[in-house]
């Protein structure tokens, strides 16, 4: 199989790297081509084996590559997909199916079908839940999809549906298919609006009046703070197309949030302590359905 990754970052890299070890491990016949707007990305992409071939411009990418592919996988963010699409669809066939990565769907998939259906390509969108706290190429991994959820939205077109299906599956992912609306639900409560209520945490914590509190503070920080400050300290681009993309999901979640806080406070201020530690108990036991 043919594959083209635009956007040669973790997600992509990985990708690749996954797609390319195939061939060696159960005698897959894959062939990977990427673009990086970066020259030195596309020249250590290919230096990993995360591609075949990698150029900033694929008009540099072989008639003949081009002309196989079957699936171009968008890794860009969020904003530059679309517009990714636009750019690359009138240099591929017309047999090419179109998928992202990107953790919002409903913003997404509608014009990109659109876009690709005006070229005779379609387009089934993706959320592969996978990553680390790297970025960049040389950040990418092999297996970082294994056993990790992907969601791929639905789709008359079943053969293409089923493509990209596979695709994931090839690389370990338990691949599950729910609308774009209910999926950038979803991911608002457990992915966008963590970040802004981890954010927040840090936030609050520098404001923080008394240097010598805060100064104590920073010095006894340790795991509980570090894993509830993670996703908040993260990339904030990211973060912000976040809540640019999934705006009424984001706010619908933290506005649900507001109203939990605003629970726990009011029980602290009532010092009713026993229903207090029946809320913990029950945070307790519903975390499990999360984590496991």
């Amino acid at each position: 199989m043919k594959i083209g990754i635009v956007g040669l970052g973790l997600i992509g890299g990985s990708l690749g790297l996954d797609l390319l070890a195939a061939n060696q491990d159960s005698k897959q016949d894959n062939y990977v081509w990427g673009i990086s707007r970066n020259p030195e990305t596309c020249k250590q992409a290919e230096a990993i084996a995360a591609v075949n071939i990698a150029n900033p411009n694929i008009e540099n990418i072989p008639d003949r590559v081009l002309a196989e592919t079957e699936i171009v996988v968008i890794c860009t963010p969020i904003a530059s997909i679309l517009p990714t699409i636009a750019a690359i669809a009138p240099k591929l066939p017309n047999h090419v199916i179109f998928t992202d990565v990107g953790s919002v769907k409903a913003a997404i998939v509608e014009p990109a079908s659109k876009i690709c259906a005006d070229f005779g390509q379609r387009f089934i969108g993706s959320h592969p839940m996978a990553g680390t706290a790297f970025q960049g190429i040389l950040a990418a991994e092999r297996n970082l999809f294994q056993d990790r959820p992907c969601v791929i939205t639905p789709s008359e077109d079943l053969e293409a549906l089923e493509k990209v299906r596979s695709l994931w599956q090839a690389v370990g992912m338990k691949v599950l298919e729910c609308s774009p609306e209910e999926h950038d639900r979803a991911v608002a409560m457990i992915s966008h609006a963590p970040v802004m209520i981890s954010a927040s945490l840090i936030a609050a914590c520098q404001q923080e009046d008394d240097v010598k509190v805060l100064d104590l503070a920073q010095t006894l920080a340790s795991s509980g703070f570090r894993d509830t400050s993670r996703v908040g300290g993260g990339n904030p681009e990211l973060g912000r197309l976040m809540a640019e993309y999934n705006q009424s999901a984001v706010l619908r979640s933290l506005h649900t949030y507001q109203q939990s806080l605003q629970q726990v406070i009011n029980l602290i201020e009532s010092k009713e302590w026993d229903k207090l530690e029946a809320f913990l108990a029950n945070t307790q036991r519903d975390r499990l359905f999360y984590v496991e």
